[in-house]
């Protein structure tokens, strides 16, 4: 714990940005059982979850995801306010006994100042190391940066994100998400995209199924481009395949992995 504080420190105190890259590129297994941990990030627009199970019934015929696919979020939570020892016991949560994964989200004040990375840092390793106890294996979610009608608005925000995360999934050896990349990327290659609420933090439908996109795409180390799940149409077809595209996009490029699908 001492040697994670350490280094959050000295590297939080230089702009790096860019050069610390994900250690971790895909999880050992693909999991059966999955439970996202966050805020309103994760439950908007009728749950990232949903969204995610949906996509995974989809593709793999054994995959049950009503069953087995489970959020357990707190409307303006960060890391520390999870009681994740709790939610991973047996039967805790359904019927469930054990999770095969479980994905953390951190709340978006949390890359903000110094203190509150070393924080996030801290309990990432907590929550972490409470997971790993149990067999279970852990990832992290990188959280989208603001828009600018937020207060909290800074041009190169999401780069401050992309070190937190990459660098508490590195010092913990777990998988990030890169959810935060995603929505930077369909911003450039479409800026009048609405991937964000009017507030500038929350996502909005297509943020949300951009998200679930690349959570497929990390987690179970397939592309999501052709899936046919579209909200029950809520999702044009346009769009469906750009933000799927953007997805595998993200991930191959984060991971440093080939094979990435053009966006045109």
């Amino acid at each position: 714990m001492k040697k994670i504080l350490l280094t959050s420190l000295i590297l939080f105190s230089f702009n790096t940005f860019g050069e610390i890259k994900p250690e971790i590129k895909a999880l050992k297994d693909n999991p059966n059982s999955v439970l996202f941990i966050g805020n309103s990030y994760l439950y908007y627009n009728d749950s990232l979850h949903n969204h995610f199970k949906n996509m995974a019934n989809e593709r793999f015929a054994k995959f049950d995801g009503s069953k087995n696919v489970k959020s357990a979020t707190i409307g303006g939570s960060r890391l520390k306010h999870h009681d994740v020892e709790r939610l991973i016991q047996p039967l805790a949560i359904s019927s469930i006994e054990k999770f095969d994964l479980v994905i953390l989200q951190g709340g978006s004040g949390e890359v903000l100042s110094e203190s509150d990375r070393i924080e996030f840092n801290e309990i990432a390793h907590q929550h972490i190391e409470t997971i790993r106890s149990k067999d279970i294996e852990p990832a992290l979610y990188m959280t989208h940066a603001y828009t600018e009608s937020h207060k909290n608005y800074a041009p190169n925000l999401i780069r401050s994100i992309e070190e937190m995360y990459t660098f508490s999934g590195n010092a913990n050896q777990a998988l990030v998400i890169p959810v935060g990349l995603a929505f930077e990327a369909a911003y450039k290659e479409r800026p009048d995209i609405k991937l964000h609420k009017l507030d500038g933090t929350h996502p909005d439908l297509l943020g949300t199924y951009l998200a679930a996109c690349t959570v497929f795409a990390s987690v179970f180390g397939e592309s999501p481009v052709g899936i046919n799940y579209d909200y029950n149409g809520s999702v044009s077809a346009e769009d469906k395949l750009f933000l799927q595209k953007i997805a595998q996009l993200t991930v191959n490029n984060y991971y440093g992995l080939s094979g990435s699908h053009s966006t045109e």
